[in-house]
């Protein structure tokens, strides 16, 4: 069965089980490993993409759920939120492993695609669920914090 979806600006036929997570599509039928596995339950933010702008995990997200949307991985999002957000991390030296990092960015710049200028309790919300095995979670916060000053001074 072919299931359509917007996937990082180009319309893609997938040959997949309906019930087939989204993360597997994208790693094992696309071959995007820019989005990760990590535990498969939602709940370390690894498998984060965005989906018609909104960031899911895509470990429990079957591909029935993303029929005719649009699906953004790491390797496609190009938003200035996003991009804000990858220079605020390379400024700052964010990565220790670099695991999450993908997770944690599209994470990032979903929350300033919408807010761009979070308190710390914004933040925590936003990026909740998107764990960091290095915890480098003061220098994440730091950069998202970059990253919406850099945002703000373009506006």
């Amino acid at each position: 069965m072919s299931t359509t979806i917007t996937l990082n600006g180009k319309d893609t036929a997938i040959d997949a089980s309906p019930d087939t997570p989204l993360l597997w599509v994208l790693r094992d039928h696309l071959a995007l490993t820019g989005t990760k596995y990590g535990c498969g339950m939602a709940q370390c933010g690894s498998c984060t993409v965005h989906l018609d702008g909104v960031a899911i995990r895509s470990c429990v997200t079957p591909l029935s759920a993303v029929a005719s949307k649009k699906v953004t991985t790491i390797e496609g999002v190009a938003t200035k939120e996003a991009k804000a957000v990858q220079a605020a991390w390379d400024k700052l030296d964010v990565v220790q492993c670099g695991y999450c990092q993908s997770g944690q960015i599209m994470s990032a710049a979903a929350l300033l695609s919408t807010n761009l200028n979070p308190e710390d309790s914004d933040i925590d919300a936003a990026m909740s669920g998107n764990i960091c095995r290095c915890a480098t979670y003061v220098r994440i916060r730091a950069a998202i914090k970059e990253a919406a000053a850099e945002l703000g001074a373009q506006s």
